[in-house]
């Protein structure tokens, strides 16, 4: 195993650094959830992680790096296509520094959310540590870059947050301590609240460039699928219903935003329907299965659930829209990365 995991560390580290960015964004910054971490949760003490087989099957090396999919995720699609590096690297991963970090840096963590309470729940980074690891971050650029050249490059980046499910299906769905004190309209608004202090924090710390990615169609995953017997297994459109909404009180903060913040860019990324009609329709976009995911048994599992020690994980990972109970696969992550190229993202090409 050591024989093969020194080379696959050596084709990452090396796959950080085979492309700089064009001059319209030097760099790409991510915030978030298990949609967009490239692997911090494998340094910090928590289940939410999947850093093991067959998670990274289709990774360049094979191996896992704490992304949960078979192989890379948004973030790394959209550095690649923006003429960045095809990955990025998380930030608490001990083999990459600061020279690593100068053109991509993820500060995700996988079950975490807007709402702190959220991340208590398998004990990961919540949002407010994510920006005093960037706050690090920015030190260290200074450091590196010296403090003009720093600055210029975190204002020209181009910073991507994907973050909000959790909060709804992991925490305010599943636990009492939430819905005790909101109906979900008013904890949608608490939400808003939340995700305007962070990007108003963000905007003070220097970013000017920002896409926030909206919710997907929660109620189509296939752990909410699996769990709807009684609708036969179909999509839980309350669910739906409920993404749906609160995207459209992101697009209201967005545009107050902007409005308000001399010099803010900030875009909605709205990919619920690109997300929608592949799964409505898998065949168009040369998928087959949606109904439920490719590891495990391809029902209800993740993370530990989904290891090298189950039998029934699929063959072919292309075929799937999921990889796993929650998570998208490789290939429909490069769908949705490239719909927002063309897209939200388009001005950056």
């Amino acid at each position: 195993m050591e024989n093969l995991y020194i080379p696959w560390l050596f084709l990452v580290h090396t796959l950080t650094l085979v492309a700089k960015c064009r001059a319209k964004v030097p760099a790409v910054i991510v915030f978030g959830d298990s949609s967009v971490d490239s692997g911090n949760n494998n340094f910090i003490p928590t289940i939410a992680r999947s850093n093991f087989q067959p998670y990274g099957q289709d990774f360049p090396g094979g191996q896992p790096t704490g992304r949960f999919c078979n192989g890379r995720i948004p973030p790394d699609f959209i550095s690649e296509g923006l003429g960045c590096k095809p990955i990025i690297p998380a930030y608490l991963d001990p083999t990459h520094n600061i020279s690593d970090f100068a053109t991509g840096v993820c500060f995700a963590s996988a079950g975490t959310g807007y709402d702190n309470a959220t991340s208590d729940v398998v004990q990961v980074i919540p949002l407010w540590k994510e920006v005093e690891y960037y706050k690090e971050y920015q030190k260290k650029l200074k450091a590196y870059l010296g403090v003009r050249n720093a600055k210029k490059l975190l204002s020209e980046a181009l910073y991507l947050i994907s973050i909000g499910t959790n909060d709804f299906l992991e925490n305010y769905f599943t636990l009492p301590n939430r819905q005790s004190q909101f109906t979900v309209k008013q904890y949608e608004d608490f939400l808003i609240d939340l995700a305007a202090d962070f990007l108003k924090k963000l905007y003070v710390l220097g970013a000017r460039k920002i896409s926030l990615a909206g919710l997907p169609p929660m109620g189509c995953l296939p752990l909410e699928r699996t769990t709807n017997i009684m609708g036969q297994n179909s999509c839980v459109e309350e669910r739906n219903n409920l993404a749906l909404e609160f995207n459209g009180k992101l697009k209201g903060l967005v545009a107050k935003l902007n409005e308000e913040l001399p010099g803010l860019d900030l875009m909605f990324s709205d990919v619920y329907y690109i997300f929608l009609q592949i799964i409505k329709r898998p065949s168009a976009f040369g998928l087959e299965e949606a109904r439920v995911g490719c590891c495990g048994t391809g029902t209800f599992e993740m993370s530990f659930l989904c290891d090298q020690f189950n039998p029934f994980t699929c063959q072919d990972a292309n075929k799937y829209v999921f990889w796993d109970a929650f998570h998208p696969s490789e290939k429909t992550n490069r769908i949705i990365s490239e719909y927002a190229l063309k897209t939200s993202l388009a001005k950056f090409l």
